[in-house]
């Protein structure tokens, strides 16, 4: 992978966690007048219907081969169920606890996302990206011992850490059919996810908002989590779940400063103390994605000798594998071997033997 692609890529990564970040101050806001698994429901329909917009304009640039097809239906449904759940879990929170508290606590994210890559997925997490999230975990365990009344541990952050679980989860789905249509997986996880939670807030018999707050919360789930999903899977296909999830940390620090912002919400010393690990935290992932490894070819040439004469040889272009570390793959390349055909070999073990003999 070419230099600009991992910066692109780590660019959609930086830009969806900003976007993201808008969620929950917003959300704080919109939840006065709407019901936790309603928001949840517009906030998730309004990502697949405006992405569903912008797939208008795309849907026959691309191939077949592009779109979702039955092989990937596991990792569709799980992303849906999952979708369904973790936003709710996450507007329950909100709604119980403060939005500043929500922000921080959804770092964890990040260390869900990334122990199930690993364990379940079988992901490589190489030494430097454990490095990263060791500081980002201890930037959020500071966050959550803090003694202010935002950072107090209730049931709402329990509720938000369910949240995270679920989008560690969800994110690692994501990840196995990121390679497809990004604006096809946005909109059948925004409208199927959104039914779900609809369907959820009617059961449980929320009461339906005035039209105008459904609008802004559509709005808010379109730049929020659509455009944020979009850039996500983009940036997931080069980065891998691990690695953008990483990137995504700075999306608790965001959201704590927008709700001191909008919501009133006070920031403490400790806010900026774990800035400061987030940033080294940082610093190392940056250092993980940038850093690639090459191979060197070399040419091989082994000669077999009979007699004293050289009989036949091999010519081997022997390459070693190269680990590029941005994707965490490794490629393994086949030994060629080019040598002359078994007749002629025959034929000068033939005169081989005739001069010996002679």
């Amino acid at each position: 992978m070419s230099d600009r692609k991992s910066l692109l890529a780590v660019l959609y990564a930086l830009l969806a966690a900003v976007f993201f970040a808008l969620n929950t101050p917003f959300s704080k806001v919109l939840l006065q007048d709407v019901s936790p698994t309603f928001m949840a429901g517009c906030l998730y329909m309004g990502a697949g219907i405006g992405v569903g917009v912008m797939y208008l304009f795309k849907v026959k640039e691309e191939t077949k081969e592009e779109r979702l097809s039955k092989c990937d239906m596991p990792y569709t449904i799980g992303m849906i169920v999952l979708d369904i759940l973790a936003p709710i879990f996450l507007m329950i929170g909100i709604d119980i606890g403060s939005a500043s508290n929500a922000s921080l606590l959804g770092n964890f994210e990040i260390v869900a996302t990334t122990m199930i890559a690993l364990a379940i997925f079988k992901e490589k997490v190489s030494s430097k990206l454990w490095i990263a999230i060791g500081f980002i975990t201890l930037s959020s365990v500071l966050l959550s011992l803090d003694g202010g009344e935002s950072f107090e541990f209730s049931y709402g952050s329990i509720f938000v850490l369910l949240s995270t679980l679920c989008w560690g989860l969800e994110n690692n789905c994501t990840r196995m059919i990121s390679d497809k249509s990004t604006y096809q997986i946005v909109m059948i996880k925004g409208i199927f996810s959104g039914s779900g939670a609809f369907l959820i807030s009617i059961f449980i018999g929320e009461s339906i908002p005035e039209i105008k707050y459904i609008l802004y919360s559509m709005f808010l789930g379109f730049i929020a989590y659509g455009i944020s999903i979009f850039l996500y899977i983009r940036a997931q296909r080069d980065l891998g779940a691990a690695k953008t999830s990483a990137y995504y940390a700075v999306t608790p620090f965001i959201g704590a400063f927008l709700s001191f912002l909008i919501n009133g919400e006070s920031l403490s010393w400790i806010y900026f103390l774990s800035l400061i690990f987030m940033i080294i935290g940082s610093i190392y992932v940056v250092l993980d994605t940038l850093l690639m490894n090459h191979a060197h070819a070399h040419l091989h040439e082994i000669a077999h000798v009979h007699g004293g004469f050289k009989m036949h040889s091999h010519l081997l272009n022997h390459e070693h594998y190269h680990n590029h570390i941005l994707n965490r793959d490794i490629h393994y390349h086949r030994h060629k071997e080019d040598f002359i055909n078994s007749e002629e070999h025959l034929k000068m073990h033939e005169e081989n033997d005739i001069l010996v003999n002679d």
